[in-house]
């Protein structure tokens, strides 16, 4: 099999070795980091410009167009990428026979559920970010796919999900999976207004790909596998959940919403 797991970085960083992995430079429109080592995300077909409201979004729309002749594709981070094991090593993600193997069992490979126990999924992205482009989602859902309604409304109750925009699919199931996703994006950014945001927030649609993934899962019944996931470098959990705390208790970011 010929598949390709993207890691997207917008920097320089250790890469796997393995040749199944292709490192890709998002946002090199802009980027100064030499791409020499990284396939650029601004060549062919893409949308490089928008990296900073895409995230490595602008990785896959460039594979979704431009990478031909592979039987799976996958996307990972240069800092989080699935493995079989736990120990934080790059010596221990995913090799081309292991992916082979997780493809043998299921179309689709997806990273291990994140739990929220106090939260809902709803709850915790509002929590987290601005609620504008969340409720803007499931109003382009409802009036471009509405097939996929039910399964947002599900999804958004959920006290877990498949996060991290990680996945690798079957050629066949990518091709899908970026059509709706993509064309659902584009239509809640044309109609949203993000000027304001601060640059952390304009990362909009990177966030919200991390819960339509399993929307499309479950709408389309797809058959998966869960891989374990690890992640390099500081993690900085404490930091992570005393801004979470800060955002839920003390500001306006999010707020409530009521349609689920």
């Amino acid at each position: 099999m010929n598949n390709k797991i993207l890691v997207a970085t917008h920097k320089d960083a250790p890469m796997p070795t393995d040749p199944v992995y292709l490192p890709v430079l998002v946002g090199a429109d802009f980027n100064q980091v030499d791409s020499r080592n990284y396939q650029p995300d601004n060549q062919g077909d893409n949308i490089s410009a928008q990296n900073p409201n895409f995230n490595e979004l602008t990785a896959l729309y460039w594979a979704w167009k431009n990478l031909k002749q592979v039987d799976a594709v996958g996307l990972v981070h240069y800092r989080r990428l699935f493995s079989t094991g736990h120990q934080r090593s790059l010596e221990k993600v995913l090799s081309t026979a292991q992916v082979e193997k997780l493809l043998a069992k299921a179309p689709v490979v997806v990273p291990k559920r994140r739990h929220y126990v106090v939260e809902t999924i709803s709850s915790h992205y509002v929590h987290s970010h601005y609620k504008e482009p969340l409720i803007m989602t499931r109003e382009v859902i409802a009036e471009q796919t509405p097939q996929y309604l039910s399964a947002f409304d599900q999804v958004m109750k959920r006290r877990s999900a498949h996060m991290f925009n990680m996945f690798i699919m079957k050629t066949s199931y990518f091709n899908d999976y970026c059509e709706w996703l993509f064309g659902t994006l584009f239509q809640v950014q044309a109609r949203i207004d993000i000027s304001s945001y601060s640059a952390q927030e304009a990362r909009v649609f990177g966030y919200l790909s991390e819960i339509l993934l399993d929307v499309w899962l479950t709408t389309n019944q797809v058959s998966y596998v869960e891989c374990n996931w690890i992640q390099l470098g500081d993690r900085q959990l404490v930091k992570k959940a005393i801004g979470f705390l800060k955002r839920k208790f003390a500001s306006d970011v999010g707020q409530d919403v009521t349609h689920y």
